[in-house]
């Protein structure tokens, strides 16, 4: 059992950088939990996190903790101000080559899915990774600050691919492997899309079409891609049917190559499979 150790920089009475609407420790605990709930989808990972909620554990909590429970993994996340630009992350200054090891994989990854200024890998002499036991790496995700960084911080679809890139960093370093039946989006495989994206690619990749791709996303053309954004790759789309006179689950089932179960579950119908003329059911 890999053990992860999630630090959400700041919080409580410490709002850490503040800029352009934005709070650092708001954000840190938004990526943080987005981290913790993918690595949730893989085998024998555990997490832990320094914090939950808008509380301000102390430096010396945060690293005695994850001594203590024996962590194999120290992940502290932030956001810089200063008046720079871009991402860096850091690792401590006498750090091994495990450790290294560990920044280059995460900051490959993070980098191949957020659009943002590479400010390279860093050493510091920082207290998280002074102190921490196991090999530690402290992130700086974008420049609060900054306007361009901040306008991306602001966006869902960022806070989702910079939690991916961490977490595809963490599976490459420990080999990680996801369970079985974990299934991402509800009909099939997605794709987060990167910089240099464009819909004929994606589809390339995954042996579809766009047109495919287009009704798997309604809402997603060629002019809409966004980094960072989850697309659905495979799978087919709903079907619905408008119930007319005469209609029962049995025959629609029979028609459409489904089954009775199937239409129930998708539809919440009662146990007496009761359907309404008119209405709309989905039947694959």
């Amino acid at each position: 059992m890999v053990k992860i150790y999630i630090d959400p920089g700041h919080g409580g009475t410490d709002p850490g950088a503040v800029g352009n609407g934005l709070r650092e420790k708001d954000l840190t605990l938004q990526i943080a939990t987005r981290i913790k709930d993918i690595l949730a989808g893989y085998k024998d990972v555990s997490t832990k996190m320094s914090r939950t909620g808008d509380t301000f554990p102390s430096l010396s909590a945060r690293t005695n903790e994850a001594n203590a429970w024996g962590a194999d993994f120290f992940l502290s996340v932030h956001i810089n101000a200063g008046g720079g630009q871009g991402y860096e992350d850091f690792i401590y200054t006498t750090s091994n080559k495990e450790t290294k090891t560990y920044q280059d994989n995460i900051h490959a990854e993070i980098m191949k899915l957020i659009d943002m200024k590479d400010r390279g890998q860093k050493t510091g002499n920082l207290h998280v990774l002074r102190e921490s036991k196991m090999p530690a790496i402290l992130t700086e995700n974008g420049f609060i600050d900054n306007a361009s960084d901040a306008s991306q911080l602001k966006k869902s679809a960022f806070i989702e691919a910079v939690a991916q890139g961490h977490v595809n960093g963490i599976v490459k370093s420990f080999n990680l492997k996801m369970k079985e039946n974990e299934v991402s989006g509800s009909n099939g495989n997605t794709h987060i899309v990167v910089k240099g994206d464009t819909l004929y690619s994606i589809a390339k990749k995954y042996g579809t079409t766009v047109a495919n791709l287009q009704t798997l996303n309604p809402k997603v053309d060629a002019d809409s891609l966004q980094i960072g954004q989850k697309l659905i790759v495979s799978g087919s789309a709903a079907t619905y049917h408008k119930v007319t006179k005469g209609d029962t689950v049995s025959a629609l089932a029979k028609k459409y190559g489904s089954t009775n179960k199937k239409i129930k579950d998708w539809n919440s119908l009662d146990s007496k499979y009761t359907i309404v003329i008119g209405a709309k059911l989905r039947i694959n």
